[in-house]
């Protein structure tokens, strides 16, 4: 199919920026391939590049055309690997999962979701980082939160998922257990980074009111991983989604602190640009991670959670 082929040209040479390297990954000639480039901008009437002796960069257009290839491309590929396999799940799927969650659960979900699943092919980022999901090459972002871009299809995987502040037992012997949310300004803090932003405004609620606390501390990081690692080695009080920490609750590893509040929202939603993502493959993933989370919660909150009363005396 040849006009199949101009679209993958087209969303090659923008991801990798260079004819050559498109047509190399396509086993193609250079000259083919910049004839498949004239050929779609003559169709569409509009110029998808800004070429140079040096480089090619995507036009306005071609920004707003690359998207919708990528997800025409996605269900392209959905139909014809549905029709190879027979009715059995086939594809590759371009996953984005947050840093802490991703390395000490979903991989290994993911592991046994492949195994029922084998004609899945997974590509996994991890990063806290939000996922460009119209520019980057990726299907499906995981994160905590509520999109800012309303544009985003956002499916709940665990909507009523809370942040918890916590810390080490060690820390809290040497150091004190906050009693309410004002105490923290006495606390050393790890905070989280997103971007630019660093996540030093701490919200709690108690009775349908809000109450914010401006926190700080000696380390901050773009990586919630990291910042559970540093709470586990007692340098100070984290403030972490419940789905991150369950585990080391469950086991006294971390305590929870200030219970009688509680902590913000932090909904986890698997993320994509577009309905028509949400292909066979995408279905039974989600409803997949739905059941494993559930588990997941059900057996950590069974269970005894650490607390400064049963697990530290100051």
């Amino acid at each position: 199919m040849k006009a199949l082929q101009d679209l993958e040209i087209f969303v090659l040479t923008s991801e990798t920026g260079s004819l050559s390297a498109a047509a190399r990954r396509l086993d193609l000639t250079p000259a083919a391939t910049s004839a498949a480039l004239k050929r779609l901008e003559a169709e569409l009437g509009a110029a998808l590049f800004v070429r140079s002796t040096r480089s090619l960069r995507l036009t306005p257009q071609g920004e707003l055309f690359l998207a919708h290839c990528r997800q025409a491309l996605a269900t392209l590929g959905a139909g014809r690997d549905a029709i190879a396999g027979g009715g059995n799940l086939q594809g590759t799927l371009q996953l984005s999962l947050p840093s802490d969650l991703g390395r000490h659960q979903l991989l290994g979900w993911l592991d046994d979701f492949q195994q029922r699943h084998p004609g899945v092919t997974l590509r996994v980022q991890l990063s806290d980082r939000m996922a460009d999901v119209y520019r980057q090459p990726v299907d499906l972002a995981i994160r905590y939160g509520v999109p800012g871009d309303s544009s985003l299809i956002a499916v709940p995987l665990a909507a009523d998922n809370r942040r918890i502040l916590c810390a080490a037992p060690a820390y809290l012997q040497r150091a004190g257990v906050p009693q309410q949310p004002d105490d923290l300004r006495q606390h050393n803090c790890l905070c989280f980074q997103l971007g630019e932003q660093v996540h030093q405004r701490w919200q709690f609620f108690r009775y349908g009111v809000a109450h914010s606390v401006q926190v700080g501390g000696n380390r901050v990081s773009d990586d919630g991983d990291a910042v559970r690692h540093w709470a586990l080695a007692g340098y100070g009080i984290a403030y972490k989604s419940a789905l991150d920490v369950l585990p080391d609750l469950h086991a006294g590893r971390l305590v929870a602190l200030c219970q009688p509040w509680l902590g913000e929202p932090a909904p986890l939603h698997m993320m994509c640009a577009d309905r028509r993502l949400l292909n066979p493959v995408v279905q039974a993933l989600r409803h997949y991670l739905g059941e494993r989370l559930q588990a997941f919660i059900t057996h950590y909150r069974g269970g005894q959670v650490a607390t400064p009363s049963t697990e530290v005396h100051p």
